[in-house]
This record gives C-alpha cells, structure tokens and sequence, in this order.
C-alpha cells in the first residue's frame, strides 16, 4: 500500500513542474504583448488578423490567463485551451513556413508549449495545486465533506468542471 500511495505521489508531483515552466513562458509572453500592444498589433495587421491591436491585446490576455492559470493550478484546463489556441494560431500564421526548426524560426517551441498543455487539458491540475485546496475548502471535511461528494452543490460542479 505505501508504495502505491508513493508511486501516486509522485505522478501528482510530477505535474507541478510541468504548469511552472508552461505558466513563466505563457506570462513572459502574454505581457510581451499587452506591454507592447501597438507594434503587436501592427504585426497582428501584417499576418491578416485584423484588427491587429484588439486581437493582440486579446491574445496577451489569454496567454498571461493561461500563464497564470497553470503556474498556480487554477482554471487549468481553461488556462490549457487558450495555450492550445493560441499556439495554433501562432504556428499557422507565423512559424509553419519556417519549419519545425527554432532556430530558423519554425514551431518547435510552440509545439512544446502545445504538447505541455495538452498533457494538462487531461490530467488536470493535479493534487498540489490551488484548485485542490479550493475545492476542499467548499466540499468540506468529515460527514459533510463526504456528503457534498455525492451530492456536490452548484459550486462544487462548477469547480470541477473548470478544474
């Protein structure tokens, strides 16, 4: 038993890295743009996303959201879509000419972050993690803890679904 519950440890562990490394890259970038929202949006001009200011200042929303979301475990999955999403567009409209390469510009980087947030679109946020400690705070300890898992309230499944 002991090993089984230190094997699941890990696993639950094992995420915390994952979110830390896709939320500094997503933050680092979302507010790359919203701090430089003009020439984003010039560029955003330039690709064919127009409005170009708009759509970058929405772009770095999302991505320091989802930055943000994954570093502390809260809204991850959400936090994981608008990675997926705006990655995809980042890899059509920018790098898929370029090829896979970094260094010459390609999506490899992209990829990474993709593939980063889809592991935690399925896995979730994971035990070590500010959704865990929220939703144990509204589902509750003891009879009523118990209680509120089988019959969670509007609050509770609203937290499980975003989680």
């Amino acid at each position: 038993m002991l090993e089984r519950t230190s094997t699941k440890a890990i696993k639950e562990v094992a995420l915390v890295p994952s979110r830390a490394a896709l939320g500094a890259s997503m933050i680092f970038h979302g507010l790359g743009k919203i701090q430089a929202a003009e020439q984003t949006g010039q560029a955003f001009d330039g690709m064919g996303i127009r409005p170009g200011k708009p759509w970058a200042l929405a772009a770095g929303i999302a991505e320091a959201f989802a930055g943000v979301g994954a570093t502390l475990g809260l809204w991850t999955r959400p936090a994981a879509i608008a990675v997926l999403v705006t990655q995809a567009v980042a890899v059509w409209k920018v790098h898929s000419s370029k090829g896979f390469d970094i260094t010459k510009g390609g999506y490899e980087y992209n990829l990474t972050l993709m593939a980063i947030a889809a592991g935690l679109l399925i896995a979730g946020p994971g035990t070590y993690s500010a959704h865990e400690g929220l939703e144990t705070l509204v589902q509750g300890r003891g009879a009523r803890g118990l209680f509120r898992k089988a019959r969670p309230g509007p609050l509770l499944r609203f937290l499980k679904l975003i989680k």
